[in-house]
């Protein structure tokens, strides 16, 4: 009896420490980002392996209050998922599928064809020259039927071509445009929609408010839709600058694509923060490059800061205006430390590109649509 009404105390004292508590500082006036845009788009962020098997438990929490999409970083490119011939190794596709899936967001997969981040075997033979058309052909479909396969009706939709228009307007040289020419997307296209009917299937390419690439991918959606072939949308790549590109010359680009009978996804967004560079390193003057290439290794300046912020605004105020037809804006990556351009192209270089900080706390202008709305 003795005992019952100790237990009895300490529960009811447990019970008036954690009613007095404060909430944790992850909880305590947070609203969600995803909640602010509603359902204008969806917002999207690209996760890397540590991310979607739950390990960086820091930016699990950011994704699953603030995102309602994802996309790969890397794990679906060919050379992660198709690293040798006959061989796949899906087991970070598949963990992050099963993250959207339990968390109710909304998967792309990307990319099934990119001359970049290509398996070596993958366009050429066993004496490394290049295959013949129906080789890569057959090669082509496998990958993709087999990919896209895997995930019918648990994926959205697809980047089925990846950056395979030039500023120019002409068409990359490529493995896939060397031995197929300008086929080789037609029948990615193909073979993705035999995989699976329902699923959507995009276009993606950076610079696209340049109007030369303007032009050819506008071409290239026609072409897709004479022959009868499904293009749901165009991915344009915001890998984006303070001083580029022109924020009207993007909103044009934007409309040609919807006026060639698409819609439009941003995709890979992240700004730069750090001041555009067009000369090569001098190596008689490395310690002066890295400086200008590294001008903030500790913090941003809070001038700088403002700047970046109210760069930023501009664009999301440019996807809500257009949000009858931009279905989805991804930040390429959840947080600055996250970003592909740190370190690159020097080591020890750090920018604050993305939506949330080291720390993991939403940029100002979050922080101002999650409590004052769009």
């Amino acid at each position: 009896m003795k005992l019952t009404h100790t237990l009895l105390l300490a529960s009811l004292l447990g019970m008036v420490a954690c009613a007095g508590k404060k909430p944790s500082a992850e909880t305590v006036g947070e609203g969600s980002l995803k909640q602010a845009i509603g359902d204008r788009f969806l917002i999207g962020t690209a996760l890397n392996t540590r991310q979607s098997s739950g390990r960086d438990t820091a930016a699990v929490r950011v994704v699953k209050q603030h995102f309602n999409a994802i996309v790969a970083e890397n794990c679906m490119k060919s050379e992660s998922l198709h690293p040798e011939e006959g061989r796949y190794t899906f087991d970070d596709a598949d963990a992050l599928v099963r993250f959207g899936e339990e968390n109710g967001m909304t998967v792309t997969g990307h990319c099934l064809i990119w001359h970049s981040q290509l398996p070596k075997w993958f366009a050429v033979d066993q004496e490394g020259k290049p295959v013949t058309a129906e080789v890569l052909k057959a090669r082509m479909k496998e990958h993709i039927s087999t990919v896209v396969g895997r995930y019918k009706g648990r994926i959205k939709g697809w980047d089925v071509v990846n950056e395979a228009i030039v500023e120019d307007g002409s068409y990359r040289k490529s493995p896939f445009y060397d031995i197929l020419g300008e086929e080789f997307i037609p029948l990615a296209f193909q073979y993705a929609h035999e995989a699976d009917p329902d699923a959507e299937l995009y276009y993606n390419d950076y610079g696209m408010d340049n109007p030369g690439r303007r032009d050819g991918v506008v071409r290239l959606v026609k072409q897709l839709k004479d022959r009868g072939l499904r293009i749901d949308a165009v991915g344009m790549q915001g890998h984006v600058g303070m001083d580029y590109p022109d924020i009207k010359a993007f909103e044009t680009s934007m409309m040609a694509f919807v006026d060639a009978g698409v819609k439009v996804m941003i995709t890979e967004l992240d700004m730069s923060a750090l001041p555009t560079l067009t000369r090569s390193a001098n190596v008689t003057d490395r310690a002066a490059f890295r400086r200008e290439m590294n001008p903030y290794p500790e913090t941003l300046p809070d001038s700088v800061s403002q700047r970046w912020n109210a760069r930023m605004r501009e664009f999301f105020d440019l996807f809500v205006k257009h949000s009858d037809v931009v279905t989805r804006v991804t930040a390429w990556g959840v947080s600055d430390g996250d970003s592909w351009k740190n370190n690159f192209p020097m080591p020890g270089r750090h920018d604050y590109p993305l939506l949330f900080d080291r720390q993991y706390q939403p940029k100002p202008f979050v922080k101002e649509i999650i409590e004052k709305g769009l």
